[in-house]
């Protein structure tokens, strides 16, 4: 255990699991490392780091999608009208949290919380935008659960077309419309998104306000999500506890 004094107050800090010389050495070597030439050549890798995640990290469809956005804040909401590293490209947006200024990440997992698609847009873009849909679903099939928010006539029909099935929970204004037991248990597992977009910010530092450039912004968001693929546990549904309460699955 370490301790320090803080305006007259002791505060006890953990034994972490680095050594004092290797805190000690990491910092000194930083000042020695270039790592400030490392963030100029960032934008360099753009691209190839795209190639890389598309063909090697991300999974493919196995009939069951969850989809969802979340926003990805530059700055916060006092500071709006000052901040210019992205006043070209951050718009205000708008969710269930309430307003912000930045960008979307709308993203496609699988049941297994593994990531199979991903679209990045300004924070004004609507989660139905046809462009979007189009990207996301080009290697999608079967059913897909979504929430409330993606309710859309013309956007279930289209889904349709490419054998893809929207699921979404009906709005309080809506009628009722029938719906199997398996879409309405796996309607409940949808927060499981929810879960990876958490992991996203709060582990692989998605969402930070340090930025001092869009191409470097681009690449952090990337390594990010190709960081959330190694990840050794990922949140996840577990299909087999629907077994144990004695409903069967059926694949379609």
């Amino acid at each position: 255990m370490y301790a320090f004094v803080n305006n007259g107050k002791k505060k006890v800090l953990s034994r972490t699991r680095m050594a004092l010389s290797e805190i000690i050495t990491i910092l000194i070597m930083y000042h020695l490392s270039g790592y400030r030439r490392f963030v100029e050549i960032m934008e360099y890798v753009l691209v190839p780091l795209i190639v890389y995640i598309v063909r090697a990290r991300f999974v493919k469809c196995c009939r069951i999608s969850f989809m969802d956005s979340t926003p990805i804040k530059v700055c916060d909401n006092h500071r709006i009208y000052g901040h210019r590293v992205f006043s070209k490209y951050a718009k205000m947006g708008k969710n269930s949290m309430g307003w912000f200024y930045g960008f979307k990440l709308h993203l496609i997992i699988n049941d297994e919380g593994e990531i199979l698609s991903f679209c990045f847009t300004s924070g004004n873009v609507d989660d139905r935008n046809e462009a979007v849909m189009d990207s996301l679903i080009k290697e999608i099939f079967g059913k897909f659960f979504a929430d409330r928010g993606y309710i859309s006539q013309k956007l279930f029909e289209k889904l349709l077309e490419k054998d893809i099935t929207l699921v979404t929970k009906a709005k309080k204004n809506m009628k009722n419309k029938l719906t199997n037991l398996y879409d309405r248990l796996m309607l409940r597992k949808r927060t499981v998104i929810e879960s990876v977009n958490d992991f996203l910010k709060n582990i692989c530092n998605i969402e930070h306000s340090r930025h001092r450039s869009m191409t470097n912004f681009l690449v952090n968001l990337v390594s990010a999500l190709a960081a959330y693929s190694f990840l050794p546990k990922k949140p996840s549904i577990c299909s087999a506890s629907v077994m144990k309460k004695g409903f069967l699955f059926i694949a379609d």
